[in-house]
């Protein structure tokens, strides 16, 4: 019998419809028998084998995750089986143990050791695209930045995927994948590929 992998993609708030589409030919183009659920509720979290933390703005994912408690189903579906985890933008916030500019509006998931910087490229109107080089890529990816936050730090077994100059975009540890950016937003699969490998 043929495993089906469940992606999961939190559907409060960001481009859900977008990481579904991705993630659905991504999973195709791997010949991968998957399914992919947007997740609303906290009974829907032990069904998953990856979750998709879209962006959005974090205190407000922050809130929702938390009053739902999916925040908590998250946190035991880690510890009692395991759960690939990627966040993109705002989901890389709450992935981090420490927010620089917080004030203890954000409850992150505390997942990674990195520290980020909420809004490091600016507002609305400072979004850009560019071509970034990713660890393991073999040619450039062309990134989508809307608001982003940067890593500006990284510890322990957290390996820095990709930068801008000097500034971090990219960070795993582990099953955890945070990104500054949003590959939804293209049509290269080769990130939504990458994290189904992490699986």
């Amino acid at each position: 019998m043929v495993e089906i992998v469940s992606v999961g993609i939190l559907g409060d708030q960001g481009d859900v419809s977008e990481h579904i589409t991705s993630m659905k030919n991504a999973l195709e183009e791997k010949g991968i028998q998957g399914k992919v659920i947007v997740i609303k509720h906290r009974k829907e979290i032990k069904d998953i084998d990856a979750l998709i933390i879209p962006g959005g703005e974090s205190k407000t994912i922050s809130e929702i995750i938390c009053k739902s408690g999916i925040y908590d189903a998250i946190i035991q579906k880690i510890k009692q089986d395991n759960l690939a985890i990627m966040g993109t933008c705002a989901g890389c916030i709450l992935l981090a143990k420490e927010i620089m500019d917080d004030n203890q509006d954000v409850n992150s998931l505390q997942l990674m050791d990195i520290k980020v910087e909420r809004n490091a490229f600016g507002r609305q109107k400072e979004s850009f695209e560019t071509d970034i080089k990713f660890d393991g890529f073999s040619k450039t990816y062309h990134a989508v930045f809307i608001r982003a936050p940067i890593i500006t730090e990284v510890q322990g077994n957290c390996k820095i995927l990709s930068k801008i100059g000097k500034k971090i975009i990219a960070a795993r540890q582990d099953s955890f994948l945070a990104l500054s950016f949003h590959p939804e937003l293209t049509t290269d699969l080769r990130i939504h590929t990458y994290f189904l490998d992490m699986i």
